[in-house]
């Protein structure tokens, strides 16, 4: 099968600080975008809330939370400069950002930018994590069900760039119905952009395995929906909490081919051959051969885990 190069970048950003300026996250997106194209990249992907610090962190009230943090319009005043860019270095991108829809809404969203510049799909972030309520014993807070409503737009793939591009969000990655749905649609590449806290308010989860069942989630769901995986992450001390890194690029194969090493701003890249994806649809998950949805119904009846329905086999 003849190769289908894609050249594919992920721009990692470190931490940005509450005082920091949407014109200083903008400019720190420009360079990054600028050395994706210098080397070669068709698209770039940005993180999950790439203009501001993860601001869920902090109890606010809703609108003051919407005055300081989301964005009314795309692109807005402080981001036309990232599609000017777009469109003179003819480069993609998917952009992570708090966004107030004309209705007034709030979602966690993200936008996939063709190489004109042209916003050719948005998502809108359903598999809200955390809490809504105050909880001020925890040494910090994960609101995302307090600002954020879920996303009402579902998964979609778009044909754009030479390719079929689907897009997730952080806690996304982990649902194995998120990834099968794009899949469904024939994805090639997904993209993913996430703030993950190191630390679990909830529980005292080992450090370790919060990295190990992220890089986990991407190589699986790559493997198993014979995909191209692209996560970009926003990583570092932001006000004093640590969110980690591991921005990586993952091929069909479940392999990481590659990894950001610190947790600054970083660019990684490669030369993603989108055929190898179709090898694996053909060879090992052919879904249209081997897929029995008949049996799968549970999925989409439940919500949570109910009564067990094995029953003794008639002999």
């Amino acid at each position: 099968m003849s190769k289908r190069p894609f050249g594919l970048a992920v721009a990692q950003l470190g931490p940005i600080q509450p005082e920091d300026t949407r014109k200083q996250a903008v400019s720190r997106l420009l360079e990054m975008m600028k050395e994706a194209a210098s080397r070669g990249a068709k698209m770039v992907v940005f993180p999950e809330l790439a203009l501001t610090t993860f601001f869920p962190r902090y109890w606010m009230t809703e609108q003051e939370a919407i005055d300081r943090y989301f964005e009314k319009t795309m692109p807005s005043p402080d981001t036309q400069i990232l599609f000017d860019t777009a469109k003179k270095l003819s480069i993609g991108f998917y952009l992570g950002y708090a966004e107030v829809s004309k209705e007034g809404k709030c979602f966690n969203t993200s936008i996939l930018v063709n190489q004109q510049a042209e916003i050719v799909g948005r998502y809108r972030k359903i598999h809200l994590p955390g809490h809504s309520d105050n909880k001020s014993h925890a040494p910090f807070q994960h609101l995302e069900k307090k600002y954020f409503e879920v996303g009402n737009e579902g998964f979609n793939v778009w044909e754009t760039m030479e390719s079929r591009i689907g897009m997730l969000l952080c806690n996304d990655r982990r649902w194995g119905e998120a990834w099968r749905v794009l899949a469904l649609q024939n994805a090639e590449i997904v993209a993913v952009g996430y703030n993950t806290p190191s630390q679990n308010i909830h529980w005292n989860e080992p450090p370790h395995l919060r990295m190990f069942h992220h890089l986990l989630s991407l190589q699986a769901a790559a493997y198993q929906n014979c995909v191209w995986v692209a996560a970009a992450g926003k990583a570092g001390k932001e006000d004093g909490f640590h969110l980690f890194a591991g921005s990586a690029i993952v091929a069909p194969t479940g392999e990481i081919v590659a990894q950001a090493q610190g947790e600054d701003d970083e660019v990684i890249f490669c030369q993603a051959d989108l055929a190898l994806g179709d090898t694996f649809k053909q060879h090992i998950f052919n879904f249209a051969a081997h897929r029995r949805p008949e049996h799968y119904t549970l999925i989409t009846e439940r919500v949570g885990p109910g009564v067990a329905l094995g029953k003794p086999p008639l002999l």
